[in-house]
């Protein structure tokens, strides 16, 4: 059975305990190791391969996110969970190539949604390493739940709800079957983050995900609509030269 070793930062030695009582739950978790602070968890992590690090934000001196990129720079890092009481953070966490966002107080299941996440990465890693044992190149992670805002508050938006992401003026928008939500990355980064299997860049203007299409209707000029599975059955825009791919 595949084993995790875990650090855990945080400033706090009772979040510290809860978070290590919750992770005794997980078979695959073992935890090795506790730091109460950035440069405490710099010398562990140097000191020690660890497979995934369980990270608070709010720390005095460097914060959880700046320990977060620092570790990137190293030649091995280990995987990002950051577990913090603040939702704000969330955006900035996943440009640290963090694996999953956890808000406290912990919720079991999610913690162990994250945990199932860096197990996949790990055994994938495992399967794809050279024959002669050398490391290959990390794979690039894939954010199942991206940070968007609504009503000046960050959430994390499911990749199955979004049924189109589009842009208006120079704002992003992810849009789901009853909501809108802004987005803080670009059309091209989205596309990138998105499972490519399931979204489609079908206009440079739109990306929809391909299990929402319900219909598709001719336009003008060789060109179509696709109506889509939300509330107002929007219809995307297919252009001329994406209709053939």
């Amino acid at each position: 059975m595949l084993k995790l070793k875990a650090l855990i930062v945080d400033d706090e030695y009772p979040a510290r305990q809860e978070l290590r009582y919750a992770l005794s739950k997980i078979d695959n978790v073992e935890v090795v190791g506790e730091a109460a602070n950035a440069q405490e968890a710099l010398t562990l992590i140097k000191a020690l391969d660890y497979s995934v690090l369980f990270l608070d934000i709010a720390m005095p001196g460097i914060n959880g996110l700046e320990l977060g990129a620092a570790i990137q720079e190293l030649a091995r890092p280990p995987h990002v969970i950051y577990v913090t009481a603040y939702d704000e953070y969330a955006v900035k966490a996943f440009d640290v190539n963090a694996v999953d966002y956890i808000l406290k107080p912990i919720d079991e299941k999610r913690l162990r949604q994250a945990v199932n996440k860096v197990l996949k990465l790990s055994r994938e890693n495992d399967s794809e390493a050279g024959v002669n044992g050398e490391s290959r190149a990390e794979p690039t992670i894939r954010i199942d739940r991206l940070p968007a805002e609504k009503n000046g508050k960050v959430v994390l938006v499911n990749e199955g709800d979004i049924v189109y992401a589009f842009t208006e003026g120079d704002a992003v928008f992810l849009k789901t079957h009853a909501d809108r939500y802004l987005a803080h990355f670009t059309l091209k980064e989205l596309e990138a983050r998105l499972n490519p299997n399931v979204f489609f860049r079908t206009h440079r203007c739109f990306i929809v995900n391909l299990h929402k299409v319900k219909e598709i209707i001719p336009f003008f000029n060789s060109t179509y609509s696709l109506v889509v599975e939300d509330k107002e059955r929007s219809e995307v825009p297919l252009s001329r030269d994406r209709k053939s791919t």
